[in-house]
């Protein structure tokens, strides 16, 4: 099936949903993504159609010279077939589009496809926040990308 990447807008919400609780420990409501794609002007969200079903989607914030992705995720249906490459990569893309020099995230160190994702597109670990995720007191790993 093709996939195309698109501005995430209210009407995909729910699919977002969807995988976002598949996803993440501590998922972000409805109203936090509705909030980045109406109202926060330093945001940037894409999801991934399958047809009529949102595969994926990612975000991010872009602040001065530096893209922050805030999430990325793709639907257990979809995964293993580059989505979230493509994701990434469009991120990356917009990025150099609004003349970011670097790119950052936070990644639990016990998500070893999110690691492999983020090195195999150039992201270098940098550091760790200790007890970042509130949820289960695990770490971040600090990642950085020149754009």
């Amino acid at each position: 099936m093709e996939i195309s990447l698109v501005a995430m807008k209210n009407s995909h919400l729910d699919g977002v949903m969807e995988i976002e609780n598949q996803s993440f420990p501590t998922p972000w409501s409805k109203t936090a993504f509705y909030h980045e794609i109406a109202a926060n002007d330093f945001a940037y969200y894409i999801v991934a159609m399958a047809g009529n079903k949102v595969a994926g989607y990612a975000g991010m914030w872009v602040i001065l010279d530096e893209g922050h992705i805030t999430t990325l995720a793709v639907h257990p249906d979809f995964r293993g077939q580059g989505i979230g490459t493509r994701l990434l990569n469009e991120l990356i893309a917009e990025a150099g589009r609004r003349r970011c020099e670097k790119m950052t995230l936070e990644v639990r160190p016990s998500n070893d496809q999110a690691l492999k994702l983020y090195e195999k597109n150039g992201f270098v670990s940098y550091g760790v926040r200790p007890g970042y995720y509130s949820d289960t007191g695990e770490d971040a790993v600090i990642m950085w990308k020149q754009v």
